[in-house]
């Protein structure tokens, strides 16, 4: 399979042309990507989805993720980029049913395989209200290892420090032996918030904030 090439940037975010994947986390050029969480209520509470990240990926393997994201591939715009909610999730939402939560500028380094990359992305933030439940997801077996959902409360203790832990319910991937139709089987886990992507934590508590006004 060919790999992925993306549009690259200077630091003012002008196209300078370009570039294969693994070429663009090795010298650390900026591109675009696409962030979507999922909320729903369950019980009367807002609720946020997020997936865990598969073994394999050449960043941040294994953590804990937002719902959905992806690279924009050369030549796509934001509005391709919804793609990604089909291809990871297996969910049908047309572009004009998120709604756009701002955009955020982030940088990271690390070593993944005996292989240093450095991740410079400008993102877009969308939220999708989904009452599709988790056991109805249909994960890309590439990308995803498992989705979960927990009180967006709760989530933001976690972020802000006055919670170490949380235990949360959802679905992963398995052996077809013991999977349904879609590949997955219940999992419960302890969750904290070292084990998310790193990010800022204030970015992850102001979208748990605007997530919890949606439902």
């Amino acid at each position: 399979m060919a790999e992925e090439r993306f549009d690259i940037y200077d630091e003012a975010m002008n196209p300078i042309g370009t570039a294969a994947r693994s070429e663009t986390h090795k010298h650390g050029y900026w591109h675009r990507s696409f962030h979507c969480w999922l909320t729903r209520r369950v019980e009367g509470r807002p609720v946020v989805v997020f997936q865990q990240r598969q073994l394999c990926k050449d960043t941040n393997p294994g953590s804990f993720d937002i719902t959905a994201a992806g690279h924009l591939t050369a030549g796509e715009t934001i509005r391709d980029a919804a793609r990604e909610l089909e291809e990871e999730l297996g969910i049908l939402a047309d572009f004009d049913q998120l709604v756009p939560l701002g955009q955020i500028r982030e940088e990271a380094e690390g070593l993944v395989g005996g292989v240093t990359f450095i991740d410079r992305e400008v993102s877009d933030v969308f939220a999708l209200v989904c009452e599709l439940p988790l056991s109805e997801f249909r994960l890309q077996t590439e990308e995803v290892a498992g989705i979960y959902e927990a009180d967006i409360a709760d989530m933001i203790k976690l972020w802000e420090g006055t919670t170490d832990e949380l235990t949360v319910h959802g679905m992963k991937l398995a052996g077809e032996a013991a999977a349904d139709a879609q590949g997955l089987v219940p999992d419960t886990c302890v969750i904290r918030a070292d084990q998310f992507v790193p990010r800022e934590s204030s970015y992850y508590i102001d979208i748990m904030k605007q997530l919890a006004q949606l439902t």
